[in-house]
């Protein structure tokens, strides 16, 4: 598409846009010096918008526990006993597994210790993760705790995939090549699927066969990824993942989290793991006997009963993408992500302000795009921020900026790109 830097064209590709309708769906902050406007949101990579019905789904809840008492338990159109089933066909569809490869449960960096406890079973001659260099802290911290309770050190124990000097982001033949390097020593290979500070979007079917031809498993923390791009998990034969509610989609702070474990260890009840009585055969789940036998599939890796107002507000937020559907989603991602790389670069890119370091291609990427700035960075946040556009500051010197196609408009990108033209001016 031939990309124009004016107020006509961005007004002219939102009424073309047959997602247009879902922003009306959606909770938008007002600007902080005009509360008669809303503000540029661009932050759903950190935080989603909150969708209009959550409210509803929370007061919901309120009167089934105000009605039913314990037994919301059991009674009520959705009772609390089975709550984790009513997410599983729409989370399933999101991340492209069979519904009893997924389970909502907890947050994510347990849930990614409780997979570990499963898919990371070092042995002295086979004991590394492969991970990216720069990842997530809680993951960085995950991979650390566990290598080392297991006996090893982080320093021989994790190798990091880094970029080639000179780049920012990896490249999928060296992903590939340090993964058959190491092998034989590899017990497991684990990267975020978008990397949550460059945005990249890894090849994660690719990663997975190069894991398990290495005799390695292979799993993703999908927290940049749900929501933001087509997941294939089950095909792509990966061994799980995790990810969280509260960035794409929508879910509110501390949002529940979202585990896969492909079918081959579901049905495997002598998988190590810790356990639960949640995770326990809900046949005799309240029998209270010794013994644990996990459920069949991802829900025997439950430990506790759901969190129901945090699950409700999951839920009112995966109806919003069984509608819409990811494939349309996708779409206008990548129209917005282009407009935003146009508008980036038409504005204030050639004074050296800020390079793009996300990937070029959008086979590559979400619809995250960071910028590198250069000693004017802060101020350009804080400036941002003080003219109601939300973005996202990472050390020590990258912004995020985040076109969600649910509910960012074109017009949007097009004001992001006169408030950065006016900066300093």
């Amino acid at each position: 598409m031939q990309y124009e830097n004016t107020l006509d064209f961005a007004q002219n590709l939102d009424r073309q846009d047959a997602l247009r309708h879902y922003r009306e769906r959606f909770v938008f902050p007002k600007h902080p010096h005009d509360s008669d406007n809303d503000v540029l949101y661009f932050c759903g990579n950190s935080l989603g918008l909150q969708p209009g019905s959550v409210r509803q789904a929370l007061l919901d809840e309120l009167d089934q526990w105000a009605t039913h008492g314990v037994e919301g338990h059991f009674r009520g159109k959705m009772p609390w006993m089975h709550y984790h089933k009513f997410l599983t066909p729409q989370s399933a569809r999101l991340v492209g597994a069979l519904p009893h490869e997924v389970v909502v449960m907890n947050t994510l960096t347990v849930n990614l210790h409780l997979m570990m406890v499963s898919f990371y079973r070092p042995t002295p001659g086979r004991f590394k993760i492969i991970m990216e260099a720069g990842a997530f802290p809680s993951d960085q911290y995950a991979m650390e705790t566990q290598v080392r309770w297991h006996g090893y050190d982080p320093k021989d124990a994790i190798v990091e995939l880094a970029p080639r000097p000179g780049e920012d982001t990896l490249r999928t033949a060296d992903i590939l090549r340090v993964i058959g390097e190491e092998g034989p020593q590899a017990a497991l290979v684990m990267l975020g699927g978008v990397n949550y500070y460059t945005g990249q979007l890894y090849d994660m079917e690719k990663i997975a066969a190069a894991a398990h031809n290495a005799g390695a498993c292979a799993g993703f923390d999908l927290a940049h990824a749900a929501g933001n791009v087509p997941l294939d998990l089950h095909r792509w034969n990966a061994d799980f993942a995790v990810w969280c509610s509260y960035k794409y989609l929508n879910s509110g702070p501390g949002g529940p989290s979202g585990v896969f474990v492909h079918e081959r260890h579901g049905n495997n009840p002598g998988l190590p793991r810790f356990a639960g009585w949640w995770g326990h055969d809900e046949s005799e789940r309240f029998e209270m006997k010794k013994g644990f036998k996990p459920m069949r599939g991802a829900e025997g890796w439950q430990l506790s009963n759901a969190q129901i107002f945090s699950f409700a507000a999951h839920k009112a937020s995966l109806d919003i993408f069984d509608e819409a559907g990811i494939p349309a989603l996708r779409a206008k991602s990548e129209h917005l992500t282009g407009f935003l790389e146009f508008v980036l670069e038409a504005s204030r890119h050639k004074d050296g302000l800020f390079r793009i370091i996300t990937p070029r291609n959008p086979a590559e990427r979400g619809c995250q795009l960071s910028l590198l700035t250069d000693g004017r960075g802060k101020a350009l946040f804080d400036f941002l921020s003080e003219h109601g556009a939300i973005a996202d500051w990472r050390e020590p010197n990258v912004i995020r900026f985040a076109p969600v196609p649910l509910y960012n408009s074109f017009e949007d990108i097009w004001r992001l790109g006169a408030l950065l033209e006016s900066f300093g001016k």
